[in-house]
């Protein structure tokens, strides 16, 4: 999901503000609501289409005990076939393919069929950096300086990379995954464009490197587009409009429509992250003892897996009842002041609502994003991938976030420490204003590049315009409409 949200949002907007037809090839998974998701947009003037490719199995292919990154390379490059027959099949050929990150290998299909070819990358340019310096990196430096005697690994004119900060990929140089990263690094290089969900404002220092022949531009041939926020826009219309009184949305609105403003944090780990049960019952004690207002979306704990519901059919029914898994009597003692919600919620109409004071956030860069956009100050708690970078970023470099002693994954995180950060955030607010101020500043800052004369509207101006003209040429020469 935090990958499909913002490429459906993208569609979205070339649609509405650039006058593109767009469709959307998605990925069939075991996952109702990426489905749901994409196929609840409104087809404007048949000017936004989806189509979802039949699930390929690739259960005998990886090992059930593999990275979730890997997982989702396995199964996109199962589905390239399908995604050539769905382009084959249209009605008219395309103008331009553009690919996620982890679908890179489709950009030789957009080869084939003569196409531009744009990487669009739903993360942060810092994370781009990483992945377009890698075909550069000295392997051997890499592990006796960052692996061996855990130094940052330095990036050229990027803050660089810690350790303990390290994408997962970054730590096997010798390993096949190393080259396989390489060459994707190597075809963002080669393509027409690179968006990314950013904005100028945001990471002047990193999307300046990559635009610097002397710095990481010296790799990235390719132009680099700042698009973002690229967000889910809140439902603006009235909860009893939409849904029965005992639907979920209708009962988290409504309570926070009766609380105070910025009262209330929200607590919520993404669309598959996970705790330990021991972790769980910290971060429950730590909610009570604060004595504030919350909203906390949970899902039954798992063991060594921080991502364990990611790419799973989630059961709300067979999940077992929240006294399982939470300490005895807490439902009954947070009445009065909290939400405990079961799996999902509607993250986007959460955070834009004025009762909510600060999230406690996986730091997935679509949350993150979310946030920044309502001017949320965070707690940062990453789990796995890029999201430690992310924690990094919004602490030290954007300031917005506050965060552990320790990486949660590396130790448990206890009440204590947990309920100083709650306060920290929520009330003592005088003391800790500049990360509210900083907060709004972005916002505003956010608001500012995607208007008509924003710099992320810009940028995709001239996508759109370098698509119009390759169409044009296409007419000219009878190939295509």
């Amino acid at each position: 999901m935090g990958h499909l949200i913002p490429v459906v949002e993208l569609g979205k907007r070339l649609v509405a503000h650039h006058d593109v037809q767009v469709t959307v090839f998605v990925v069939a998974s075991h996952d109702d609501a990426s489905n749901s998701n994409v196929h609840a947009v409104p087809n404007n003037n048949n000017l936004f289409n989806a189509v979802t490719l039949p699930l390929a199995s690739i259960s005998s292919l990886v090992n059930p005990d593999a990275s979730l990154g890997e997982k989702i390379l396995v199964l996109m490059h199962k589905s390239l076939p399908a995604l050539r027959s769905a382009i084959s099949a249209m009605k008219f050929r395309p103008t331009a393919l553009i690919v996620d990150f982890f679908g890179t290998e489709a950009m030789d299909v957009a080869d084939e069929f003569g196409l531009l070819k744009y990487m669009f990358i739903a993360s942060n340019a810092w994370f781009l950096a990483c992945f377009i310096h890698a075909p550069a990196i000295d392997k051997k430096l890499l592990t006796d300086e960052h692996f061996n005697l855990e130094k940052p690994m330095e990036l050229p004119g990027c803050m660089p990379v810690r350790f303990q900060d390290s994408l997962e990929l970054f730590l096997h140089p010798n390993e096949p995954i190393f080259d396989f990263i390489s060459s994707i690094g190597m075809k963002m290089s080669l393509s027409d464009g690179i968006l990314v969900n950013t904005w100028d404002d945001l990471e002047p220092k990193t999307l300046g490197s990559l635009r610097d022949d002397n710095l990481l531009g010296r790799v990235c041939k390719a132009p680099v587009y700042a698009i973002g926020p690229l967000v889910r826009s809140p439902d603006v219309a009235s909860p009893s409009t939409k849904t029965s009184p005992s639907d979920s949305r209708v009962i988290i609105l409504d309570w926070l429509n009766e609380q105070p403003s910025q009262s209330v944090i929200y607590v919520s780990f993404g669309s598959g992250g996970t705790l330990s049960a021991k972790q769980m019952t910290e971060l429950a004690w730590s909610l009570e003892l604060s004595q504030q207002r919350f909203i906390w979306v949970v899902r039954p704990p798992v063991e060594n897996d921080v991502s364990g519901s990611y790419l799973t059919v989630v059961d709300n029914n067979s999940a077992g009842k929240l006294e399982d898994y939470l300490p005895h009597g807490f439902l009954t003692r947070t009445d009065k002041v909290g939400l405990v919600v079961p799996a999902w919620a509607p993250q986007a109409e959460i955070l834009a609502h004025p009762s909510v004071g600060g999230f406690l956030s996986h730091c997935g860069w679509n949350s993150t994003v979310e946030s920044i956009v309502n001017g949320v100050p965070m707690i940062a708690w990453p789990l796995h991938a890029e999201q430690k970078m992310n924690a990094t970023m919004l602490t030290e470099e954007i300031g917005v976030a506050f965060r552990s002693k320790e990486l949660p994954t590396e130790s448990l995180v206890t009440r204590q420490e947990i309920e100083m950060l709650v306060r920290k955030i929520m009330v003592d607010k005088e003391g800790h204003s500049s990360i509210r101020v900083r907060a709004m500043e972005l916002k505003y800052g956010a608001q500012k590049a995607t208007s008509n004369s924003g710099s992320s509207y810009k940028s995709l101006s001239q996508v759109a315009k370098q698509c119009e003209k390759s169409l044009q040429e296409l007419v000219t020469l009878g190939q295509g409409a």
